[in-house]
């Protein structure tokens, strides 16, 4: 596991989300390894549209299963996605946005940074 994990514009990697808790080491951040085949590396606040699409193609996000302690996501949570995943539901047009700072910079392995720039979440300062 690297030491120093980098987001999509070269600086340290923030934390997506610890509530539910999320990454494929279940540590809150979207960081990878090679036993990672989903390459878990895009933080996402997902939307309805999204969570529906990604149950239509197998991976069921919303029901919960206790048993691997996840509580089931709902619109508006943050969720490290796989990269394909995501690019799959852009070109479906049901991409949720991302965190940018908490993405984690192999993401740019597979797409363009100006691509996830398109979706990027930007917290309201209300």
């Amino acid at each position: 596991m690297e030491k120093n994990p980098l987001n999509v514009f070269g600086l340290p990697l923030q934390e997506c989300c610890h509530d539910p808790v999320t990454g494929y080491f279940r540590d809150g951040y979207c960081k990878t390894m090679a036993e990672d085949r989903g390459t878990h590396v895009v933080c996402a606040m997902v939307t309805e549209k999204f969570l529906q699409f990604s149950k239509k193609r197998g991976n069921d996000l919303i029901t919960p299963v206790p048993q691997w302690q996840f509580p089931g996501l709902k619109p508006g949570d943050r969720w490290c996605l796989c990269v394909s995943r995501w690019l799959e539901a852009e070109k479906a047009g049901v991409a949720p946005l991302v965190v940018l700072e908490a993405t984690h910079e192999i993401a740019l392995e597979y797409t363009e940074l100006d691509t996830l720039v398109k979706y990027a979440y930007i917290p309201s300062d209300n």
